[in-house]
């Protein structure tokens, strides 16, 4: 009788910790849609203009399935073997999957079975290996170009002056389809020196090709609202709409 009282308190506690769970998500996403739409009033844009991306990478899959339950349907994530676990058991949840790390050619195949957009192109070796895959599984597979725009030595993307360049060979590739630019802050210089990288990249997204020019990926939890008012259409927030991530061996693969 012992044993299963205390099983019993287990199952509670962990429907508890669940529900908990849940609430503190849906209320994070309702307070970040309600900064979005004031971003956009700033801006002088339409309400609904900017699509939220939910960066659920280190974070736990009844994380997801709160925002799931937000109406939450895009989710962002950097690790392709950590997407794969997770995405198995959300399949059927009309979620549509975003790849926004660092991918090696060596994961294309992979990257281009599991993901609806693929955020992170900056060598065209790496569009034709993930173009290859894509025309062998007979999808599209949306991308965007991730432009280096504070010029940090540390961070992906291409430099600025030749995203226009791989642009073009991306929209060359089968099985690709190049929506747009995505990028991602500075580390250093604050909000004045976010603006100053998401106004230039606002920049080489106007030079595209209009049928190119469909999402511009700018902002996260820090500077999201800074992104809106330069033009992004796209933000990907994690902390903000999660909390604190996870530390789980993911970033070493």
């Amino acid at each position: 009788m012992d044993s299963a009282i205390a099983l019993d308190r287990t199952t509670f506690e962990s429907m508890t910790d669940e529900l908990e769970l849940r609430r503190r998500v849906e209320a994070n996403i309702e307070a970040v849609r309600a900064r979005i739409a004031g971003a956009e009033a700033r801006a002088g844009r339409p309400s609904g203009s900017v699509t939220l991306v939910a960066v659920s990478k280190l974070q736990p899959i009844e994380a997801m399935r709160a925002a799931i339950e937000a109406r939450c349907l895009d989710l962002g994530e950097n690790y392709v073997q950590e997407a794969e676990l997770k995405f198995a058991e959300l399949k059927g949840s009309g979620m549509r999957f975003h790849l926004l790390g660092n991918l090696q050619r060596n994961k294309a195949r992979k990257a281009a079975a599991i993901f609806d957009v693929v955020q992170s192109i900056d060598d065209p070796r790496l569009a034709r290996a993930l173009g290859t895959r894509a025309v062998e599984l007979g999808k599209q597979l949306e991308v965007l170009v991730e432009v280096n725009s504070s010029g940090e030595a540390g961070k992906h993307g291409v430099p600025p002056d030749q995203t226009l360049q791989l642009c073009e060979a991306v929209s060359m590739e089968p099985g690709l389809l190049l929506n747009g630019l995505m990028t991602v802050g500075p580390l250093a210089g604050g909000l004045d020196g976010a603006r100053r990288c998401f106004d230039g990249v606002k920049v080489l997204f106007d030079r595209l090709p209009a049928a190119n020019r469909r999402v511009l990926s700018m902002g996260m939890s820090g500077d999201f609202e800074t992104a809106i008012e330069a033009g992004s259409t796209m933000v990907r927030v994690g902390t903000a709409v999660f909390g604190s991530r996870r530390q789980t061996g993911w970033e070493s693969k």
